[in-house]
């Protein structure tokens, strides 16, 4: 093991395996520093990868190069799309882990990618010298030389599982967690936050009565995560989960023991994630609601323990055994591991640029959970940011941004920094502003050629995307020529559609657009269709059906992209711009935007502040000529 190295990543788990594995991928020796070797790429939650907006990420992940769609595609046991009853802007892919032989396969990753080392030690403190990052100490009072370093703290930053009155000052799932870098990181100036997340029982598979729940299949067509990775060789027989509820019995024991909850009695500091609550805040804040749906997940092919997903806990052990009982199929249920809730650090992500390196120490970066977000998927997106823009650092090269009408990963990233949030951050669709144009399906064509140009894609699979996206615009150009007669066998289809029948001849493309048909149902009267892959003709059919929408969408970019591309002077001092409110002055002089386009999403700035901005900008620009 080296005593030095050019990028140190600190944390093994889902933003520290894509950081890890962008930088050495990108040449740069990378040591990847993990409390435990064996927690390397854990799910110590939910076992799943993807969902709403978060299988956005996964997809964009794997467009730039990234490993977890590959990973998920290999140790997946049901998969599924959601939102397919809506439009293709919010379907979202999603599926169940062998949460075990993901972490194995991850780390088998790790350990055969050149450049890469994996330690297994605790860091305990950060070293800088005028305002640079020189490396780290562990505790055994090692000192490794770096010039830069990715912090992946996940949950891990002073700790601990809560359920009653229980506090075990530990890391989730009862590792090791770490207590002295938070302390290494305030003193360097870096603002912390206390912040909550929490888990659910698992119960032994054995004694769920499944004839009492629903249950609930994967999809037969599966649909992989990576761009890489074909249908045909990930297919293989799914794992049932199932669907169940509380009810009012489940309800009347939570709300008698509510005052157990450390989360209601105080002991709890931390501010807890609004989108993904604890059964007892569920029914607290949902008093009206009569059930809430449970999901009983597989943890993997290999083991009886079962997730029991909507019902994350922190109530005592006895509620908890009592309360699960209530529950069709689980009267008889045996716990293996109790739900708990977790409290740790993260940092005020506004105190970071874009890049994800900290405005206060040149060459730190910090990405994942550590930054206000939540979920495996958010962490892994900001993971191979921080690692990509680490390796760039180095070589004094200018730091790589998605921007936010180029992925969910800007979307992610930009509001984090620009707005920082208050409680564990969650991804959501609505969040994106351009969300026609940022589908999971097009993720290759918006960002792959980034991945390539940072070394993190290969020729060959940039040569299969390229030849993509080539018949995609070939067959675009085809359809909108092609004129379509009236004929028995359009009036037939048109029939079966309940449409009219039409009497002259129509540009198949406008066939297409309207809602009850598609390219494929037209296949018999496009007499020279050419035969293409699955993934050209959905791209073929959407970009047809959206057209217009898109075309409008494309037209807000032009805005967005003139604003983001007015530069501001890192030295100017706000407070002093004739006209500019206080509060806003002091708003960008803590967050130092990059751009106009970042200046105008920060909260407390309006827009008859930017107005005064681009006055102050032409001043500027004349006196500065």
């Amino acid at each position: 093991m080296p005593e030095q190295a050019d990028v140190i990543i600190i944390g093994a788990g889902h933003a520290g395996c894509e950081a890890a594995l962008a930088s050495a991928r990108m040449g740069k020796s990378t040591i990847v520093f993990a409390i435990s070797l064996d927690s390397v790429a854990s799910m110590p939650c939910n076992p799943n990868i993807g969902g709403t907006s978060k299988g956005h990420l996964v997809k964009e992940i794997d467009a730039l190069g990234g490993e977890m769609g590959r990973n998920i595609d290999k140790t997946y046991i049901q998969s599924k799309m959601l939102n397919t009853s809506k439009g293709p802007a919010v379907y979202s892919l999603r599926a169940q882990a062998d949460k075990y032989k993901y972490s194995r396969e991850m780390k088998k990753t790790l350990e055969n990618t050149e450049n890469l080392y994996l330690m297994q030690d605790e860091v305990t403190e950060i070293l800088v010298e005028n305002g640079e990052v020189k490396g780290v100490i562990t505790q055994s009072g090692q000192k490794y030389s770096s010039k830069s370093v990715v912090v992946c703290g996940g949950t891990y930053f002073r700790s601990r599982c809560i359920y009653g009155d229980t506090s075990i000052n530990s890391g989730p799932g009862g590792l090791k967690n770490s207590n002295d870098l938070s302390e290494s990181l305030q003193k360097i100036g870096i603002k912390m936050y206390r912040f909550k997340t929490g888990t659910p029982a698992r119960i032994d598979r054995r004694s769920i009565d499944f004839s009492k729940m629903e249950p609930q299949y994967g999809d037969e067509e599966v649909v992989p995560f990576s761009f890489g990775t074909k249908r045909e060789d990930i297919k293989k027989d799914q794992i049932e989960c199932y669907l169940t509820y509380t009810n009012a019995e489940t309800h009347k024991i939570i709300m008698e023991n509510i005052h157990r909850s450390p989360m209601f009695s105080g002991e709890i500091e931390g501010t807890g994630t609004r989108y993904c609550p604890s059964i007892e805040d569920k029914v607290v804040r949902f008093r009206d609601k009569e059930r809430h749906q449970v999901f009983i997940e597989p943890e993997g092919e290999d083991t009886n323990e079962m997730y029991i997903g909507g019902m994350s806990t922190s109530l005592p052990e006895d509620v908890q055994r009592a309360m699960y009982k209530t529950i069709p199929g689980l009267e008889n249920c045996r716990i293996v591991r109790l739900g708990y809730a977790i409290e740790y650090d993260a940092i005020d992500a506004t105190t970071l640029n874009l890049s994800l390196m900290t405005k206060a120490v040149k060459g730190l970066f910090f990405a994942g959970q550590m930054n206000g977000s939540s979920g495996y998927e958010e962490a892994g997106a900001q993971g191979i940011i921080a690692g990509i823009n680490a390796a760039l650092y180095l070589d004094n090269k200018k730091p790589f941004i998605v921007d936010r009408s180029e992925g969910y990963i800007g979307v992610l990233i930009d509001d984090l920094v620009t707005k920082g949030t208050k409680e564990p951050y969650r991804m959501m669709t609505s969040r994106a502003e351009y969300r026609l144009l940022l589908r999971q399906d097009n993720a290759d064509l918006r960002l792959t050629h980034y991945g390539y140009e940072l070394g993190l894609i290969n020729t060959e699979r940039y040569n299969k995307f390229t030849e993509k996206k080539e018949q995609i615009e070939k067959e675009l150009n085809r359809v909108s020529k092609v004129n379509i007669a009236p004929s028995s066998e359009l009036s037939n289809i048109l029939k079966e559609a309940n449409l009219p029948d039409i009497t002259t001849g129509i540009k198949l493309s406008e066939l297409i657009k309207r809602p009850e048909l598609n390219y494929n149902l037209l296949y018999k009267i496009d007499k020279d269709r050419p035969d293409l892959p699955q993934d050209v003709q959905e791209q073929v059919n959407i970009q047809i059906k959206y057209e217009g929408y898109i075309t409008r969408q494309l037209k807000q970019v032009e805005q967005f992209k003139k604003m983001e591309n007015r530069i501001l002077p890192k030295e100017v001092d706000y407070t002093k711009i004739h006209g500019l409110r206080l509060e806003a002055g002091q708003k960008l002089n803590d967050i130092m935007p990059e751009n106009l386009g970042h200046a105008s999403r920060i909260s407390g700035v309006s827009p008859a502040d930017i107005a005064v901005i681009l006055i102050f900008l032409e001043s500027y620009k004349k006196n500065s000529a």
